[in-house]
């Protein structure tokens, strides 16, 4: 079986994205707290400019917002930030799975099926960074095998400026082995041309994330 893929060395600025992100996932920055960019470059050893120039991306993806004289602060989340991102997600990867039901290849499925396998052993490590590229890679292949473009970029740019729930949905106790699981029941159902239940489960996973999340803010806010 594949095991994880080769990668290439990490740029300066994904450095410094990493870990800020970690420092937001984690808690260690919290949301309304000013991201202390003095600090970072000493850490690293580096000028502000690749510190700014990971905050740029950082924004787009919801975890910061950079406010001019005044630098980056973490972004809260709502509970309705958070719903409407999985609500609009859910819909529309539902029917870019459905519409690939019928177009996955024999040689797509066994992608996703070792995808998914190496899924299991990232929630066994705790490894939330893999789990989540593998994901992404995941839901890559159905969504381009359903075929259309538009639907494609549309649910890449949602899910960018969005990344943060997702990590901090998949950082949470149990959510990863929970993915795998609904992942091998949406597997079973491409494999069986099912395409009701693969828009249904593809639907419920998204939903399962939303859930997740949203209770773990309400706790936080009790």
């Amino acid at each position: 079986m594949l095991d994880y893929p080769v990668e290439r060395p990490l740029t300066l600025r994904e450095r410094i994205v990493d870990f800020i992100k970690d420092a937001i996932v984690s808690g260690r920055l919290k949301p309304g707290e000013r991201v202390p960019e003095q600090e970072i470059a000493e850490n690293f050893g580096i000028s502000r400019t690749p510190i700014r120039e990971a905050f740029r991306q950082l924004e787009s993806e919801g975890f910061i917002t950079v406010t001019p004289r005044k630098g980056a602060v973490v972004s809260p989340i709502t509970d309705r930030d958070v719903s409407e991102f999985y609500d609009i997600k859910s819909l529309l990867e539902g029917y870019a799975a459905r519409t690939a039901c019928a177009k996955l290849t024999p040689k797509e499925i066994k992608r996703l099926e070792t995808l998914n396998a190496q899924m299991e052993r990232c929630a066994e490590k705790n490894d939330v960074k893999g789990f989540f590229r593998l994901d992404h890679q995941f839901h890559g292949t159905f969504l381009k095998a359903c075929g259309n473009d538009k639907l494609c970029a549309l649910i890449y740019g949602l899910i960018q400026q969005f990344e943060r729930f997702r990590i901090t949905a998949m950082s949470l106790p149990g959510r990863m082995r929970d993915s795998v699981r609904q992942h091998g029941e949406i597997i079973e159902a491409f494999r069986s041309g099912d395409i009701e239940r693969v828009e249904s489960l593809v639907k419920a996973n998204a939903e399962r994330g939303r859930d997740t999340l949203v209770e773990e803010l309400r706790k936080a806010t009790t």
